[in-house]
């Protein structure tokens, strides 16, 4: 079976834990800072942090337009918390000046869980992922307004949307990488090894 090789980008944010986390998961994991780094990956992990200053130092090191390239071309791509507005289409409530990088049809909401001294952990029922409920932590989370047609909606947490799918894009609004419960990045790297599979990396 091959090993995937799946990059973090490590711009800023928990990239650390999100390599650790790959690993586990059995795949080969690595920081991607840029272009030539994302070239030579199979799929890449957007990490929480800042999704406005994530947008600015994606363009400091030119990176943005190529990851918006392989977004676009079907590379598997996982986002948590800022990596899921980062991956929205939309933003309800964007900073002036903050781009994404798209590839899920759905409109986001910025810190809309409550600023960092209203973080919460809760148990969270996620399609696909076996087993005990996911403890997801939420740090100034963002959660989904609304979804496309082509989105799949893998979870809800009090109401709202926090996990979605949509090809070989998945994304929470949640912090998997703060657990030590791996499930979610096995998912996605199962995805990007069904994806090398079909030959079309």
């Amino acid at each position: 079976m091959t090993t995937p090789v799946v990059g973090v980008l490590a711009l800023q944010g928990d990239v650390r834990e999100h390599l650790i986390a790959l690993a586990t998961a059995d795949a080969v994991a690595r920081p991607v800072r840029r272009p030539e780094e994302l070239a030579e990956v199979d799929a890449l992990v957007i990490p929480g942090g800042e999704s406005t200053t994530i947008s600015k130092l994606a363009h400091l090191f030119g990176v943005m337009e190529p990851l918006r390239a392989r977004v676009r071309e079907g590379m598997p791509v996982y986002g948590t918390c800022a990596g899921l507005i980062m991956l929205a289409d939309k933003i309800l409530d964007p900073r002036s000046g903050q781009e994404t990088v798209g590839g899920i049809d759905m409109i986001v909401r910025r810190n809309a869980f409550g600023r960092q001294n209203e973080s919460f952990e809760a148990a969270v029922d996620v399609q696909g992922v076996e087993g005990d409920p996911v403890e997801g932590v939420f740090i100034r989370a963002p959660w989904v307004e609304s979804v496309g047609a082509a989105v799949e909606v893998l979870a809800e947490y009090d109401g709202h949307i926090v996990a979605v799918r949509q090809g070989y894009a998945l994304a929470t609004s949640f912090h998997p990488e703060l657990t030590g419960d791996h499930r979610l990045h096995a998912l996605f790297v199962d995805m990007v090894r069904e994806k090398v599979a079909a030959g079309s990396l």
